[in-house]
């Protein structure tokens, strides 16, 4: 049954627990693309595979979790160098939606989503830049999180765009995702005692979504027991924000996997290809006025939030998209959950998804944003706010 879901790269790779502790008995899985000692990752690529070396050593995160007694069983398939927030890979196969078969489990992150769907782990890790481990959880109806950028430590991961990846995590319940959390986040977010005091609902952020993610997410938002208010997120447009958080994120792609690209001349997917290609057209003269706009979206986001208040907004524009789709409708969609995901990925926030069951039982996600290092309150805050629902 395990092979039926393609989550693996490979499902027979375990490393033990360093000792006990408040995960032990516990098992995840990991994207590959964290360091286990003796092990290459693939990053989703055959070529990446070939030309790179075996880890020295663990990834922090990774160690993090073998110390508190949980046990890695398996690393799991992502999108080629992590390019993509599909989940398709030409090379590894697509991994199969537990909760939605025929349509795309979400990337890149994807076979750490699935292996949690499928409950093949108890948890998996992944990486999240520009919505990786938030876009999957909502298409294979798992929890996931994304934390404040630079909280969790990211040595031993192979990047894609450093000032935008973290490492995030995936749960199929809220709990564990609260567990892990203090496992991973340790003493290092501020104090869960002082309460959120309101919630903020993006008005533009929720135009975004379709009818069907609106009907069954909106009775969530209504039993948030805070204060509210609609208001718009970005004056300068979403799509504007999007096209920032891309631009930047595309130029640091190219400075980190450009001459690798050159030389190597790996094969890529056709979308995955394309987007290295636009990446190697961007122009380095306009990183000063999106980085400009970065800065000033950063600070209007800790305005919005302070410490006491939550966004709220639809994880993604609607169900997973089917399987094998065009070019042109996946891209279209990319783009519109860009819009959604960019929010917290160019201030560097911490955002977690919730899923919820939608039409015909398919997997919608909400998601709640908190301000800057408020990432285990925010936990703490959505463990009870679960428990009253």
């Amino acid at each position: 049954m395990t092979n039926h879901y393609n989550a693996f790269v490979d499902e027979k790779v375990t490393i033990k627990p360093i000792k006990s502790g408040n995960l032990s008995g516990r098992t995840f899985a990991v994207k590959d693309v964290f360091d286990l000692e003796g092990i290459t990752s693939s990053a989703g690529n055959p070529d990446w595979l070939r030309t790179h070396q075996p880890a020295k050593s663990n990834a922090s995160a990774v160690d993090l979790l073998l110390r508190q007694g949980a046990t890695l069983k398996g690393t799991t398939i992502t999108d080629e160098l992590m390019y993509s927030l599909n989940g398709e890979n030409a090379h590894y196969g697509t991994p199969v939606n537990p909760k939605a078969e025929g349509h795309i489990p979400g990337g890149s992150s994807s076979g750490s989503a699935v292996a949690v769907s499928a409950n093949l782990v108890d948890f998996a890790l992944g990486t999240d830049t520009g919505g990786s481990v938030r876009i999957p959880s909502a298409y294979c109806g798992v929890y996931g999180f994304r934390p404040t950028h630079g909280l969790v430590p990211i040595d031993g991961v192979i990047p894609l765009a450093k000032s935008f990846d973290t490492v995030g995590w995936m749960t199929p319940n809220i709990e564990l995702l609260v567990e892990v959390g203090e496992q991973l986040l340790g003493d290092s977010s501020v104090s869960v005692e002082k309460p959120f005091t309101s919630c903020l609902l993006g008005k533009d952020a929720w135009e975004l979504a379709d009818d069907d993610s609106k009907n069954a997410l909106l009775p969530y938002v209504q039993q948030v027991e805070l204060a509210s208010e609609w208001i718009t997120v970005a004056e300068e447009g979403l799509q504007r924000w999007a096209s920032c958080f891309r631009i930047l994120q595309g130029l640091e792609i190219w400075e980190t996997h450009g001459e690798w690209i050159t030389d190597v001349k790996p094969s890529f997917g056709s979308d995955i290809e394309a987007r290295f290609a636009w990446a190697s057209t961007l122009n380095k003269e306009d990183r000063p006025k999106e980085l400009a706009l970065k800065h000033k979206i950063a600070q209007k986001m800790a305005d919005m939030l302070g410490d006491d208040r939550l966004l709220i907004i639809p994880t993604t524009p609607g169900y997973a998209p089917l399987c094998h789709l065009s070019g042109e409708e996946i891209e279209q969609r990319r783009s519109q959950t860009m819009q959604l995901s960019c929010i917290a990925g160019i201030a560097g926030l911490p955002q977690v998804t919730i899923p919820i069951k939608g039409k015909n039982g398919l997997p919608v996600a909400l998601s709640f944003i908190a301000g800057l290092n408020q990432d285990r309150r925010l936990l703490q805050w959505m463990l009870e706010y679960s428990d009253n629902n």
